[in-house]
């Protein structure tokens, strides 16, 4: 049913796991939605809370949910690189090529790697940030592994495109292993490589695939 934020939605964004689990138990409704459509999975998957995830899948929460932009839980693990979030919405049947809307879950891995720039991360962030990226390639094989369509477009923009824009060379070379499309142009008419600096890793392995 619709309504305000719940005590449900707030649970779950917080990771207050027992709250959660007394809520549940009191009858509290796991897929109250928001005048956005915004659910407690969307807001557990969105911050990360694997084990507020977990409760609310095995409470009967609606693993394909969409938010007014479309957007599912896990576009919204992908989006903050929760690869464990990820994997519990995966084991539970989520679908990794929902119908175009916005981004699908592919597409939020490789938006979210642009946040650091693996050429000059070292000098310039900590180890977290490199972990990050670390989780947000994992969580690209995962989606692949499990069909994801690599070369699926929102705005002509395909996952390369956005791992261009990352200029994150393992990212690039991962989707290009899963059939990524190097060539595709987006709505600027670009590819991929066009996004690059030239003297990065993420343009030499364009190089060495065009």
């Amino acid at each position: 049913f619709w309504a305000e934020r719940t005590p449900v939605h707030e649970a779950a964004r917080r990771g207050e796991l027992q709250e959660l689990r007394e809520l549940i138990a009191g009858g509290a409704c796991v897929n109250a939605v928001t005048f956005d459509s915004i659910t407690p999975l969307h807001e557990a998957s969105l911050r990360g809370q694997a084990q507020c995830v977990q409760l609310l899948l095995e409470a009967g929460a609606q693993v394909d949910a969409r938010n007014i932009d479309g957007s599912t839980p896990l576009c919204d693990a992908c989006s903050s690189g929760s690869l464990e979030c990820v994997r519990l919405l995966l084991s539970h049947g989520a679908r990794v090529n929902p119908p175009l809307f916005t981004a699908s879950p592919l597409h939020e891995a490789c938006m979210s790697a642009a946040g650091v720039c693996p050429d000059t991360a070292a000098g310039r962030w900590g180890s977290r940030d490199l972990w990050d990226l670390w989780d947000l390639w994992e969580c690209a094989q995962l989606l692949l592994l499990a069909g994801a369509n690599v070369n699926a477009a929102k705005l002509h923009e395909t996952a390369l495109h956005h791992a261009a824009k990352a200029r994150n060379a393992a990212l690039v070379e991962l989707l290009v292993l899963f059939g990524g499309n190097v060539h595709a142009r987006d709505n600027r008419g670009r590819k991929p490589s066009d996004y690059t600096w030239s003297s990065g890793p993420a343009a030499k392995c364009f190089e060495y695939y065009e």
